[in-house]
């Protein structure tokens, strides 16, 4: 039995639902266990407008169509719903849709549902998402931590492949598992935050996530719902944020999921011009549909509101962007104007920024944007795409063509290295060294770096000191912290006991100890998206391949970088500074406990009143072969 006398929608639900800013879906849509009149049962809605019929199936029925029908709303929001009695949490079920168009009938997973069934995925699960949260004390702080201003360090992580347990079938660890191991480890190596590659249920572990299926639900490979909430939890309270990488670019055509929902094209374009990415043979969400829009943003808040997480990374979107990304001539639709800019995509993610800001404005929302798309991490007022962070893709492929290239030619490719800091302040960028660079046959980031053994190590050492020093937040992807050899493979733990040779011990101890220094000086993070917080002291030393620069905080501390690019030892190298006095020596990539040769400056060197490149002041140096070395500025 099915009653239709039960629903969750008000009028007013309806009315901004069908406006495309109802941004709570998830507590009207999907399967809700309910006590009516003092019986116990699960309420369904979906969202189905050109269903002819539409029931709920599962074991409770033998997977039966005809048994538990649901009730089409006589607004002409397109939901259907019903309450079935004595249907309680654990329930597996899907949604039976047969359509008025042509006959067709599929079987879907609820696209609302809060847990998805084991393994397979293909099935939902009826959830409730109760909690008892304990991170009161970071989520009344994360302002500080979330802050522009604020030094941000993520260790980017997947979690199927991070750690296994080869003596149990290499089986994944648990949420609750690598939370333990997690914090401990990123603690340790003073990341403040975690990015995890997405968590959204997707039915293909090779995908990574990045093909979503479940929009509201961790994947069941690692535990429940319950598990990864006392996952985010347990980072909190250990003083850890968490960021979540959401696919909001496109979805798989899985049969069970989102693709042609009720016999048409519901979530996706009908037209492949618009609604089909070739890349990766994947449908694109309809922006231009309010009901969709709704949906997407609504799962956006639902992971901040009912998960705690304290930042969004938004991937692909410079394919949102653009109505001919990965296009040929004749292959997309131009917009009403003619361009090839997506103007409901624009629309959308706008939308989605501001409603994410309004709502939570404590958190961040990160684009993965490839392009010179302008101000995509500006406000909206001022005619931003509204993120509040972006990845500067153009850093890290500049920096890791030039970083594989052999020292001896690194002279003819100078420009290539300082050509970021031109940019620097336009966006609020995040370094990225991150999992698309040690993947698809690219290698390890130490299996291209160039030279032997040693040469490696440094020059790895070398590419974390510099990324440290540059202005923007930073990003790391797990194994590169230790100089992982072997390219990242999703099916196998990373290479930890190669940290028993000292080399990669080194790069670890290294990376550590970036880490903290970058933490507690504040002329390293607090400017980072303002000029005045950089200064070049040279960057035209392209015969020697040594650049050098200052950053400053807000209250005047200095710190001095400065980078040897070749395997030369430089002696008695002059750099002119804007200030007399001594520059104290706190970190060097070429000391022998990072694996280093131990060519030093004996802890700090003086300034002398020797005039030297526009400054009237200058200091002599001993710069390492392949090194970096960071210097702090001390008044007399």
């Amino acid at each position: 039995m099915v009653r239709h006398d039960v629903s969750l929608f008000t009028e007013y639900d309806i009315y901004i639902f069908k406006q495309g800013n109802h941004f709570k879906l998830y507590e009207k849509l999907g399967s809700h266990i309910l006590n009516i009149e003092g019986v116990e049962g699960t309420y369904f809605a979906v969202w189905a407008p050109n269903a002819e019929k539409v029931s709920v199936i599962g074991d409770f029925n033998q997977w039966d169509p005809d048994k538990h029908l649901l009730a089409s709303r006589w607004d002409g929001s397109g939901i259907w719903e019903g309450f079935i009695p004595f249907l309680k949490k654990g329930t597996i079920y899907k949604y039976h849709i047969q359509s008025r168009f042509g006959g067709y009938k599929v079987d879907k997973a609820d696209p609302f549902a809060f847990f998805y069934e084991k393994n397979s995925g293909k099935a939902s699960i009826v959830w409730d998402l109760s909690y008892q949260w304990d991170d009161h004390e970071w989520m009344s702080k994360r302002h500080k931590y979330n802050s522009l201003n604020s030094p941000i360090s993520i260790y980017e992580v997947h979690i199927g492949s991070w750690r296994r347990v080869p003596e149990e079938g290499n089986r994944f660890l648990s949420y609750r598992e690598i939370a333990i191991e997690l914090a401990e480890y990123i603690k340790y190596m003073g990341f403040t935050h975690v990015e995890f590659l997405p968590l959204m249920e997707h039915p293909f572990y090779g995908s990574w996530g990045y093909q979503t299926t479940g929009y509201f639900a961790p994947t069941n490979r690692y535990g429940e719902p319950q598990d990864f909430m006392w996952l985010v939890e347990y980072l909190h309270k250990n003083g850890i944020g968490v960021i979540l990488d959401w696919v909001p670019s496109h979805f798989p055509d899985d049969i069970h999921g989102l693709v042609y929902f009720d016999g048409t094209h519901l979530y996706e374009h009908q037209d492949p011009r618009k609604g089909f990415h070739p890349d990766w043979n994947s449908y694109i969400f309809n922006y231009g549909r309010n009901e969709v829009k709704a949906f997407l943003i609504s799962s956006a808040l639902f992971w901040f509101e009912k998960y705690h997480i304290d930042a969004i990374r938004i991937d692909a979107v410079a394919s949102m962007l653009y109505l001919d990304y990965s296009r040929k001539e004749g292959q997309w639709i131009p917009n009403k104007f003619g361009g090839r800019e997506n103007l409901e995509a624009i629309d959308f993610l706008k939308q989605l920024n501001s409603t994410i800001y309004r709502e939570f404005p404590d958190v961040q929302t990160i684009a993965e944007e490839s392009t010179a798309w302008p101000m995509v991490s500006k406000p909206l007022y001022l005619g931003g795409l509204g993120f509040g962070l972006k990845w500067n893709m153009g850093w890290m492929h500049d920096t890791l063509k030039y970083f594989s290239l052999d020292p001896i030619y690194r002279k003819f490719y100078h420009q290539q290295l300082i050509f970021s800091i031109w940019y620097a302040f336009f966006e609020n960028f995040i370094l990225t060294l991150s999992h698309d660079e040690v993947v698809y046959g690219k290698g390890s980031l130490l299996s291209r770096m160039p030279g032997d053994e040693w040469q490696k190590m440094a020059n790895l050492r070398l590419l974390f000191g510099y990324m440290y020093g540059h202005p923007g937040k930073k990003l790391i992807f797990m194994g590169g912290e230790f100089g992982q050899y072997n390219e990242w493979n999703h099916e196998v733990s990373l290479d930890w006991h190669i940290l028993q040779y000292p080399f990669h011990q080194g790069i670890q101890r290294w990376v550590k100890d970036l880490n903290y220094t970058y933490k507690n000086e504040p002329a390293l993070f607090e400017s980072d998206f303002e000029a005045d917080g950089f200064l070049w002291l040279d960057y035209k030393d392209s015969d020697q391949s040594v650049i050098s620069f200052l950053r400053k905080s807000r209250k005047g501390d200095q710190i001095l970088v400065v980078c040897n690019f070749t395997p030369v030892p430089r002696y008695n190298y002059r750099i002119g500074v804007p200030e007399s006095g001594r520059w104290i020596e706190i970190l060097n990539s070429d000391y022998p406990l990072y694996g280093g040769s131990g060519i030093s400056n004996y802890g700090e060197v003086k300034a002398e009143p020797i005039p030297f490149n526009n400054f009237y002041q200058s200091i002599l140096l001993t710069l390492p072969p392949l090194a970096v070395i960071y210097f702090k500025f001390k008044e007399e």
